[in-house]
């Protein structure tokens, strides 16, 4: 079998020249045309699809402003199914299309991964070996071991910029396994609060060093985990929403947006984070604020708790849907909070101090309403991500 021609399809062209493919009995070549009405129904439903031959063969599809982009598996099986190929010549097409060719950047993400995955488990595993030889190192060999694991990871780092950010990723492991170890052994009677913000203050620079999402997203966890035990701390030791308890949670609610919003873009130029680091911290901070208001609409007289929480998911979703700051993930995360937010309050406010003689017709219009409101949702994520992409 051999290629002998091109396959392209495009809007706007009055015809477009099929594959010309022959079969090893020695058929004779295959030329087809569609009409231009087809190439257009096919554009506007993938972009566009071209095969070529001579030499570097390759499929693409491409995105429209008017849609998503083709699926390149569903645009072979079209062209196959158009043309009438069999079994052979349709895996010699999905062959010239490189079908079944590694992702183009797996060679050099896959060897990131891998660095970054054995560095997380080379810093616990470092810091579980300490744990499990605590009688026999004695407190001199276990700081020895923490504080050198620290320095050596940092020196690497320095040393070996391609490794930056897996040897960054287990001094900062190492740097809490120091400060838990520093707490274990003096007892200085601090908040476990405290722990996590000198973790979090000491690790700055590192992370500024290294302008990794490798180290950004696990200190976001550490701030946000810091400031969680922060209004534990302010509670009453206690997992608690109470209507005393609204300045502590709004306190820590503004802490978790001022984290988002110092790895938000404006700022990427001096933190060097990623997206990733942004999402992570949106995705707790949304979390957070959605616990917290669940738990205040369904508390004790707490109903400020649920009203200031909508109230900040609808101008973080304000915030995140304009064009400039335009995020499709933390949209959805901060969409997903107000939707449930607002089931929940129909919920309450069809069960709440309600009889249970018609329980299954509330529960069927709160499943309706659910449903059309998530359904809703999604639309609009779409519109403003199409909106958005074509605008860039």
């Amino acid at each position: 079998m051999g290629w002998k021609g091109a396959v392209t399809v495009d809007r706007g062209e009055t015809a477009v020249q099929a594959a010309i493919l022959t079969t090893t009995r020695g058929e004779s070549n295959i030329r087809r045309s569609f009409a231009s009405n087809d190439a257009a129904e096919i554009a506007a439903r993938g972009g566009r699809t071209g095969v070529r031959g001579a030499g570097a063969p390759t499929m693409r599809a491409t995105s429209t402003a008017d849609g998503p982009s083709m699926d390149l598996r569903s645009g072979l099986a079209q062209l196959a199914a158009e043309h009438g190929l069999d079994a052979a010549a349709t895996r010699r097409l999905e062959a010239i299309a490189g079908l079944d060719d590694a992702p183009a950047a797996l060679a050099t993400w896959l060897p990131r991964g891998v660095a970054v995955l054995a560095a997380a488990l080379g810093g616990l595993g470092v810091v579980f070996w300490i744990a499990a030889n605590w009688q026999t190192l004695g407190r001199f060999g276990r700081f020895a071991m923490l504080e050198g694991l620290v320095l050596a990871m940092c020196a690497g780092a320095l040393w070996k910029p391609a490794a930056r950010a897996p040897l960054g990723l287990v001094a900062l492991l190492a740097i809490g396994a120091l400060f838990a170890y520093f707490g274990q052994t003096y007892q200085t009677g601090a908040d476990p609060w405290q722990l996590f913000a000198v973790w979090a203050l000491l690790a700055l620079p590192l992370c500024i060093a290294a302008r990794s999402d490798v180290l950004w997203a696990p200190w976001a966890l550490v701030v946000m985990t810091g400031v969680s035990l922060w209004v534990h701390a302010h509670t009453g030791h206690r997992w608690r929403v109470q209507p005393d308890d609204l300045a502590a949670h709004l306190a820590g609610w503004g802490a978790a947006l001022a984290l988002v919003a110092f790895l938000s873009a404006p700022l990427r130029n001096v933190t060097g984070a990623g997206v990733w680091g942004q999402r992570v911290a949106i995705a707790l901070a949304v979390v957070m604020i959605g616990l917290t208001a669940i738990a205040g609409l369904v508390g004790d007289r707490a109903l400020a708790h649920y009203f200031c929480g909508l109230a900040v998911f609808a101008v973080a979703a304000v915030l995140l849907a304009r064009e400039e700051s335009f995020e499709i993930f933390g949209l959805s995360a901060v969409a997903l909070g107000i939707d449930t937010l607002v089931v929940g309050g129909l919920a309450y406010a069809l069960f709440h101090g309600a009889s249970s003689s018609d329980a299954f017709a509330r529960l069927m219009l709160l499943a309706l309403v659910a449903a059309a409101l998530l359904a809703g949702t999604v639309s609009l994520l779409l519109r403003l991500a199409r909106r958005h992409g074509a605008a860039r």
